[in-house]
């Protein structure tokens, strides 16, 4: 009899064990250590070309953000990168690239000048689209005002394309 009660206990335990693997199985938790979260389904992306439609136009500046935003994506994700129709795509234009004065000092003259440039983006997620967006973002970098702007130009325009692509990542990629 007590041969009987333990084989029904290890039967228990069994049966325990299956049903809890399997409740397991169907609960799927998506996690990385690059502040992506993507769903597993996702596989590929496109990134458009940004054309500039910008007041003052920086000839370079719709290649560097398109080919930032896919590096970044290409660096921290393992999806892969396609021409056209990925299950993310991101499209969208410059919209601004503008000089201003800033920290106004003694007799009205600037200390700095501020370099902002801004970006409008549309992000399709073909898998959900429950996650769509249309976002505009702006960064800038300041420079001393005795500068000449191409003189500094690309190393400030490298520095807001870094700010530009973090943002748009986090809103699409990491739901920030």
């Amino acid at each position: 009899m007590t041969l009987i009660k333990s084989l029904r206990s290890w039967m228990l335990v069994i049966v325990l064990v299956v049903a809890g693997s399997g409740l397991f199985q169907s609960c799927k938790v998506s996690y990385s250590f690059t502040g992506a979260s993507l769903s597993p389904l996702v596989k590929t992306f496109t990134v458009y070309y940004f054309p500039n439609r910008a007041r003052l136009i920086n000839p370079n500046l719709s290649q560097q953000l398109t080919e930032g935003l896919q590096d970044k994506l290409l660096r921290q994700t393992s999806l892969d990168l396609v021409e056209e129709r990925g299950d993310l795509e991101f499209e969208g234009q410059i919209t601004g690239y503008d000089t201003r004065p800033m920290n106004i000092s003694q007799g009205d003259k600037a200390a700095q000048t501020r370099l902002t440039v801004t970006v409008r983006v549309k992000y399709t997620n073909n898998l959900n689209h429950d996650e769509d967006w249309e976002k505009t973002f702006t960064a800038y970098e300041d420079f001393e005002a005795n500068r000449i702007l191409s003189d500094v130009e690309d190393e400030l325009i490298e520095t807001i394309l870094e700010k530009l692509t973090e943002d748009i990542f986090n809103a699409s990629i990491a739901n920030w």
